[in-house]
């Protein structure tokens, strides 16, 4: 039973995997992208901000109208979409095809999220559950910095089509794995509507959610950028910009891993830290930016703060309102990418209108909205909760 539950986490993982490497994979390839539909790479950038545009606005309702389906079959229809659209994908004669293929499928992502986290955790058990959910966020860890290097060497090393081929593939194992081995899920003692939706009285998960669209926006205001960046400010070759990627996807996942012993030790500490010590790595990248050796170092704390991040985001909101998991997750999803879009589109400003290597002030900019958000969460709650481990924030108001 343990190694059946085990192979259920790791195939809905597999699936996170694929639907955020979808999204965000197009990020190592930007610069193919703008040239191939001619294009500048601010214009291209609206395949990251539209698709998260897209899921932000799906977010807290697709996910609560699919909350009585059978979880396996709810499953299958996301990634099926995902397949078809991304094999469009390969085929887009020009840019706006492209940016539809990518639009329609963006709006089932919060769906997916929602249900497989979940059944993750509601398989495992209680005493269980938060290794379950740190399993499967790992696929999100995964999609978004280990799938963009591997497409972008994809692109380099063979075509950018192979490298769009790629998005359909994995979303497609991913399905026949759910097909095979997922036994029906039905959904039993389905929380109402209203039950769900009640959470959003309460002032901590609206200053949660701030928190996530801040961070997010800090984050992806200069990454949607990143290869961009190696590209006009560094002067990397392209092979040399995939092995960046590689290099900050691997980081990555050290620091999703650290995310989860510092969280559990301290997690209100570790979010009022996060701004600085990122910060910190953005006035870094804007100084020496130019110059490969430090780059690459600055890449290794970059990869492990920015996953960091994301994790911080994610434990934020849910736990938040652990009453309405499903919900929860919607909400992180909604308002992630709802500063993925924000993010982007400004950093995308920036480049327009001061040059690729002003981006980071965009960031920053974020940076610092995120961490006034954190500390008003902090300063109206402290007084009512007691901060110890990993239920320091889970509050009610």
């Amino acid at each position: 039973m343990a190694k059946s539950n085990s192979l259920l986490v790791y195939i809905l993982a597999f699936g996170i995997f694929g639907i955020i490497n979808t999204e965000m994979g197009v990020i190592g390839i930007l610069p193919q992208i703008a040239a191939q539909f001619s294009v500048d790479v601010s214009q291209a950038g609206l395949l990251v901000s539209l698709f998260a545009l897209a899921v932000a606005i799906a977010g807290p309702f697709l996910p609560l109208l699919f909350s009585g389906i059978n979880r396996k079959t709810t499953l299958l229809l996301v990634l099926g979409v995902f397949v078809i659209t991304n094999v469009f994908s390969v085929f887009a004669p020009n840019f706006t095809v492209l940016l539809i293929a990518r639009i329609i499928p963006a709006f089932l992502h919060p769906v997916y999220f929602s249900v497989a986290f979940v059944a993750a955790t509601r398989t495992a058990g209680k005493d269980q559950a938060a290794k379950a959910s740190s399993k499967v966020f790992m696929g999100v860890t995964a999609g978004m910095v280990i799938g963009t290097p591997i497409t972008s060497l994809i692109a380099d090393v063979v075509s950018l089509q192979a490298a769009m081929w790629f998005f359909a593939a994995v979303n497609a194992v991913a399905f026949l794995g759910i097909l095979l081995f997922i036994p029906s899920m039905p959904v039993q003692g389905r929380l109402s509507y209203g039950t769900q939706l009640g959470v959003l009285k309460k002032p901590i998960v609206w200053l949660s959610m701030a928190t996530a669209a801040f961070v997010l926006s800090g984050l992806y205001a200069v990454y949607s950028f990143f290869a961009e960046y190696l590209d006009k400010v560094t002067h990397m070759t392209g092979k040399e910009i995939s092995v960046m990627l590689v290099l900050f996807g691997a980081t990555g996942i050290a620091g999703n891993l650290l995310a989860g012993k510092w969280l559990s030790l301290n997690a209100v500490r570790t979010a009022l830290l996060f701004p600085f010590g990122f910060g910190a790595i953005y006035v870094l990248v804007y100084f020496l930016g130019m110059f490969s050796i430090p780059m690459i170092l600055i890449v290794l704390a970059w990869g492990v703060y920015f996953t960091l991040g994301l994790n911080i985001s994610q434990y934020w909101i849910t736990s938040a309102a652990p009453e309405a998991p499903e919900f929860a997750n919607g909400l992180f999803v909604a308002f992630g990418n709802l500063g993925v879009t924000i993010g982007t589109a400004i950093g995308g400003l920036f480049i327009s209108n001061m040059g690729i290597q002003h981006v980071v002030w965009s960031g920053l900019l974020f940076l610092v909205l995120g961490l006034i958000s954190i500390l008003l969460r902090a300063k109206l709650y402290h007084s009512k909760q007691r901060f110890n481990g990993p239920t320091e924030i889970i509050a009610s108001s």
